[in-house]
């Protein structure tokens, strides 16, 4: 089964004339299938009152569709955090007259400006969606898979089950997965993808999984289930940060920032900052309010949801 996630933004609501409502939170999910594949639509429900579902609605996403129906700081903050995720697939609709000529120097050097801009038309959106999920192909049968949890719940009959989108490889029936951070183990018990029972759920894969050997009381949004031992947990990261060319002024110590990463918020207390010739690279020393999880080489998000109307801050590398 072919899947596509795409990141619906600018616009709430956008995603109900274009696929089938499913789970809702701070995030919504919609459901479009024909045939064996399938496209799953998230928005960021609670944006831009709250920066976190900005990040987690785009960090699941392998494509974007940003509706533009008007110039704001919400607007930049998508385009920067598009940005910063690194998000180089997507499909802008401009409304309201906006012209791509006004948003051009807004977009200027970011991914967004090598995106697809389309007339408004959502069958054809929905068309174009559903080839483009027909073309991505999932490592069905790699060594190791990664799994990070955005909804968890207990199903009478069946245990505890979590929500989740597979980040790295694949998730196998049977597997046993570390449940990280913590020194817990769970086996899959059973997979489904929108409805439908499979053995094997591959990267990108919108997947209901039940679990054996853990409850829900040990689970939290964010938990990692890995089976891959190169993964780390930390308490603390010495980084270098790349903070975006609107940001106002270098870090401080003291500031508390939130690492976004797979879909983990994790709020981090500045203890050292500095930088040499250019602030709009830190190096920081970061304590941690609680473990990040995150395989070697990855890249994380950096935000201040106390920033007012730019929250976020740029991106580190996590070593």
């Amino acid at each position: 089964m072919a899947n596509l996630n795409v990141a619906v933004l600018g616009c709430p609501d956008y995603s109900k004339d274009l696929g089938k409502k499913g789970t809702a939170s701070d995030l919504i999910f919609y459901n479009l299938k024909k045939g064996e594949t399938t496209v799953t639509l998230i928005e960021p429900s609670r944006f831009p009152e709250r920066i976190a579902p900005l990040f987690y609605a785009v960090s699941m996403a392998q494509k974007a569709l940003l509706i533009v129906d008007q110039i704001n700081p919400a607007f930049g903050e998508i385009v920067i955090m598009l940005d910063c995720i690194g998000l180089k697939e997507g499909i802008v609709v401009l409304k309201n007259y906006i012209s791509r000529e006004q948003i051009a120097p807004l977009i200027k050097g970011t991914v967004v400006d090598s995106y697809e801009f389309l007339e408004e038309d959502k069958n054809l959106l929905r068309e174009r969606f559903l080839e483009d999920a027909a073309k991505v192909l999932s490592p069905q049968d790699a060594a190791a898979g990664t799994l990070p949890v955005d909804h968890f719940f207990n199903v009478r009959g069946i245990g505890t089950v979590v929500l989740g989108s597979v980040a790295e490889g694949s998730i196998k029936k049977h597997d046993v997965l570390m449940a990280l951070p913590g020194e817990k183990t769970a086996q899959v018990r059973s997979i489904q993808k929108h409805d439908q029972d499979f053995d094997t759920a591959g990267v990108g894969e919108r997947t209901g999984i039940a679990l054996k050997g853990i409850e829900v009381e040990d689970l939290d949004r964010g938990t990692i289930l890995t089976n891959d031992k190169s993964i780390k947990q930390v308490s603390a990261l010495q980084a270098q940060a790349n903070l975006v060319r609107y940001w106002p002024a270098p870090l401080k110590e003291g500031m508390v920032l939130h690492i976004g990463h797979w879909m983990q918020y994790v709020p981090a207390r500045v203890e050292a900052a500095s930088a040499k010739a250019d602030w709009h690279k830190m190096d920081l020393s970061l304590k941690l309010d609680k473990m990040l999880v995150y395989r070697p080489g990855a890249r994380a998000v950096l935000t201040y949801p106390e920033g007012g109307k730019l929250r976020v801050v740029g991106t580190i590398d996590l070593l």
